[in-house]
This record gives structure tokens, C-alpha cells and sequence, in this order.
């Protein structure tokens, strides 16, 4: 294992340090717990969001801390749930008395802790909601869920759900546009080769030269099929088609569409991905109006992409385009 870490065990800690000095306008770092706001956290009368997960996704969920997005990112070990007493106070932290949304991953660790958290707010004083991203078309059920994993269009939860939390709805309003965004998202992922986890120090599955994963998890989860490689365009059609059916997407819908690298794909590879699914999206009468490809949700160095469907309407596209200020993504800010 060849990884630029010192301590394995100290790494989530170290990269969030960093994280917080290059970026000491965005964000303050709060280390006992560990977890990060926004610097001008609590915004008085604005809806607080708090997501997180475990690291080695970068930049989610920490990237994504700023202006007309999360509020704050409780980030756990690498692959591991953040606790409930690094959650609790990240909630607390920004509350701005129009009560917090929680933005979940579907991972059981996950959704335990946050409800824990929830619960825990609740008694003092705090009102919260929680939405469950779960836009993982390629698996119903996993060792890590029960139902769908929460996948890239957790990244459109939090833009969108940030983007009304700053232009000041209420925490209801919040919570239905987050709701209606992972109604209508639908994501998968395929992995060409595995990444390794810094305390184990192996590979976290093993793939033969000429193999890949279709349906990949982004902590190495397996997918729907293990199949000889092909060619970027016959995977392509692979991830692209089961996203349009769950969706049901039909001549004149309108789509945010993100081809999103797993940490170890050169974005020239991505663009190939993102060439072809925009061709098959065309194909079908269907109108991308907006669009995403780069590294959004990773895991670590894993080799591979995933590709994310947003079915759009006015106020989403009028949400995606208000102005956005963190360190992972900005736009008219």
C-alpha cells in the first residue's frame, strides 16, 4: 500500500485539519467531536443542514459545507458512520431556531446514529427532519442497507435542499423539495478496480484483470453483475439503462445528468461516459438541461464511475442556479 498517510489510523483527522486551513473562510473545524459549519454558523432564521457518513468519499459531505448548502458535515472513520456525539453538536451548532434537516445516506450505521441524533435534538428543543437518500438502482438490498444505498444523488439532495434552506423556506418546505429530489434521482456505479481502505491496507475486493463490477456500492458493496470488460460506451449503456426504466422517463423530461468519478478515473474517461449517456438520453426524446462530470462522490482510489439522473423541473432548475459557495462547488457567489 503506497498511500501519502502517516498514521493510518489518524488520517481522517489529519485530512480534515487541512481541509479546514485551506478553506478557513468556508468552514471552522470542531475537532472534540470532530465535525465542520459553516463559518457564519448558526444563520439566524435559516434551516440548518447537517449530513455525513464516512470519510473517503471527499468531497462529500465536507466539500459541500457553505452557502446554499450544508450547514455541516459530520464526517466518521474511513467507510464508518459518524456517531450520534459528533452529530448531536453539529446540529446544535446550527440551529438558527427554524429547526435542522438531516440529509441521510441509506446505510444502516448511518441511519441508526442520525436518528439517534434526532432523537437526542428533540429533547432539547430542536426540531428535526430527516430525508433518506436511497438512488441506488443496482441493488435492493445489501449487508449495508436495508432497501437502496444512498449514491450520488445524494450530492443533488444537498444542493437543492440547500438552495431552498437559502433563499428562506421553512424547515417543511426544505424538507418536501429534498424529498422530491430523491423521488425523482436514480444513480449507478461500475468499478474497474478496487481501492484500499489505509488501516487494512488491502484491497477491498478483488477483481481479475478483465473483470468488472457493474452496480458497484461506494464502499465496495457488490453490484448487480460481474462481466468481462468492455468498451466505455457498452458500459455506458449498462449503467444508463436501468436508471431510465426505474425512472420511467419519457420524450420531453428534463435532466440534470452527473457522470461522477470514484477517485482514480481521468476525467478524459469520464467525458467519454458522459458523451455517450448524453447521446442514449437524446435518443429518447429526453432534454438534459444540466449537467455535472468530475469527482463528486469517490471512494478513495477506486477505478470507476457512476452515473446520476435527475428528473428536473422549473423550480429545480431555478434552485440548481441560484448561487452556490463551497470549497467542492460554486457558482454565481
Amino acid at each position: 500500500m503506497k498511500k501519502l498517510i502517516n498514521n493510518p489510523r489518524a488520517v481522517v483527522a489529519e485530512s480534515v485539519e487541512g481541509f479546514g486551513r485551506a478553506h478557513a473562510d468556508l468552514v471552522t473545524v470542531h475537532p472534540d467531536p470532530l465535525f465542520l459549519t459553516r463559518k457564519d454558523a448558526p444563520v439566524s432564521g435559516k434551516v440548518g443542514l447537517v449530513s455525513g457518513g464516512g470519510s473517503g468519499h471527499e468531497p462529500l459531505h465536507a466539500g459541500y459545507v457553505g452557502r446554499g448548502m450544508l450547514d455541516a458535515a459530520v464526517p466518521g472513520a474511513m467507510f464508518t458512520s459518524p456517531t450520534p456525539d459528533q452529530i448531536l453538536p453539529a446540529t446544535v451548532a446550527v440551529d438558527g431556531g427554524a429547526g435542522v434537516l438531516h440529509i441521510v445516506k441509506n446505510y444502516t450505521g448511518d441511519v441508526l446514529n442520525f436518528e439517534t441524533a434526532a432523537e437526542l435534538a428533540e429533547e432539547e428543543g430542536i426540531t428535526v427532519r430527516t430525508v433518506l437518500v436511497n438512488d441506488d438502482v443496482a441493488v435492493e438490498d445489501s449487508l449495508y442497507t436495508a432497501g437502496r444505498r444512498g449514491v450520488g444523488g445524494t450530492v443533488f439532495v444537498e444542493r437543492l435542499a440547500g438552495a431552498a434552506a437559502e433563499r428562506g423556506d421553512d424547515l417543511d418546505a426544505v424538507t418536501a423539495i429534498a424529498q422530491r429530489v430523491v423521488d425523482n434521482v436514480r444513480s449507478m456505479g461500475v468499478a474497474l478496480a478496487a481501492c484500499t481502505v489505509p488501516h487494512a491496507g488491502v484491497p477491498s475486493f478483488d477483481l481479475a484483470e478483465d473483470e468488472i463490477e457493474i452496480g458497484i456500492g461506494i464502499h465496495g458493496e457488490p453490484g448487480r453483475h460481474r462481466i468481462a470488460m468492455e468498451d466505455a460506451d457498452g458500459i455506458t449503456v449498462r449503467l444508463l439503462e436501468p436508471i431510465t426504466a426505474d425512472l420511467a422517463l419519457a420524450a420531453g423530461d428534463r435532466v440534470l445528468l452527473m457522470v461522477n468519478g470514484m477517485g482514480g478515473t481521468p476525467a478524459s474517461e469520464l467525458y467519454i461516459v458522459f458523451r455517450k449517456a448524453v447521446e442514449l438520453l437524446e435518443a429518447q426524446g429526453v432534454q438534459m438541461e444540466r449537467s455535472l462530470v468530475g469527482n463528486y462522490i469517490t471512494a478513495l482510489e477506486m477505478q470507476g464511475a457512476s452515473v446520476s439522473v435527475l428528473r428536473l423541473d422549473d423550480e429545480l432548475i431555478e434552485l440548481w442556479d441560484s448561487p452556490v459557495h463551497t470549497a467542492a462547488m460554486r457558482w454565481g457567489a
